[in-house]
């Protein structure tokens, strides 16, 4: 069984598992409300999964790369491996996932994969931090899959939430059709519109994948008691909502990258949103979720 770590200040604790360094309860101390998805194995068994070294699902699960080809699963291998904890502080953890043989027969690529946790009064912040140990150029996409329980509090219903984003929006969405590829083209979705209602109806045909919005912040609040959290990300071009059918829960997903669209021809290096990391670099991104209450 993976080990558990937690960690706490005055106003929040949270646990993280070292196997996907996943994030597994976030808990406001001054209410004791739990603010992520318990993991319910029978509905969706993660909690906050990283994605890593793709960001949703390969043309028939395959790339090529400098003449072969190589099979990886949707999202990629670092939330199912353990990691391994490397820095403690009273308010801050950071996990490290090194290649392996096992990972180099999918992925030519040696790293480091860092995931540090911290906590600063109400604000929890994700650091991703990719660093190429190898010799050659680096191409990978990583992101970010937290759920968080919804609705948050008893007495509220599912469809009394809305994100509220930052920025009034005008962007489609992308379909994802059979296979989990993304349509050619998006379709109308936000118009000059800063709120999205949610509803349990809005992810009957998989996630809302959105590309390139204005806003780096959006707000998640109960109508009835105007409680929630904020949400901010920077440097992240794609963002995703999701949950599964019928759950109880949303994912506010942040992604450097993307998943291959029915046309995609397989090359690594000219997939649509891949990050290309020199060798000795380093490729940091964060997101941050602030408790209201």
């Amino acid at each position: 069984m993976a080990k558990i770590y937690q960690k706490e200040n005055s106003a929040l604790k949270i646990a993280v598992s070292e196997k996907g360094a996943e994030l597994q309860s976030l808990i406001d101390k001054s209410t004791g409300q739990e603010y992520m998805w318990s993991g319910d194995p029978a509905v969706w068994g993660k909690h906050s999964p990283v994605l890593f070294p793709v960001v949703g699902t390969l043309k028939d699960n395959t790339y090529e790369y400098e003449g072969r080809r190589y099979h990886l699963n949707r999202h990629g291998f670092a939330r199912e491996m353990n990691f391994v904890p490397v820095g403690q502080l009273a308010d801050e953890i950071v996990f490290l996932l090194k290649q392996t043989e096992e990972t180099l027969g999918v992925y030519p690529f040696e790293f480091d994969l860092k995931l540090k946790y911290r906590l600063d009064g109400k604000t929890l912040t994700v650091t991703y931090d990719v660093c190429n140990t190898g010799a050659q150029k680096m191409w990978f996409s990583i992101g970010g899959h937290p759920a968080f329980k919804l609705p948050l509090f008893r007495g509220d219903a599912y469809a009394e939430y809305a994100l509220e984003f930052e920025e009034k929006e005008h962007a489609g969405k992308w379909p994802i059709e059979a296979g989990g590829l993304l349509a050619r083209e998006p379709v109308p979705f936000l118009n000059n519109t800063n709120i999205l209602r949610l509803n349990k109806g809005l992810f009957a045909k998989d996630a809302v994948v959105l590309k390139d919005l204005r806003s780096r912040r959006l707000a998640l609040r109960s109508d009835r008691t105007g409680t929630g959290f904020d949400f901010s990300w920077t440097g992240f071009p794609y963002l995703g909502i999701w949950a599964a059918p019928g759950a109880d829960f949303v994912c506010i997903e942040p992604w450097c990258g993307i998943a291959d669209t029915v046309g995609s021809g397989q090359d690594l290096t000219e997939k649509e949103g891949i990050c290309g990391l020199e060798p000795g670099r380093h490729f940091i991104r964060s997101w941050s979720v602030t408790i209201i209450s």
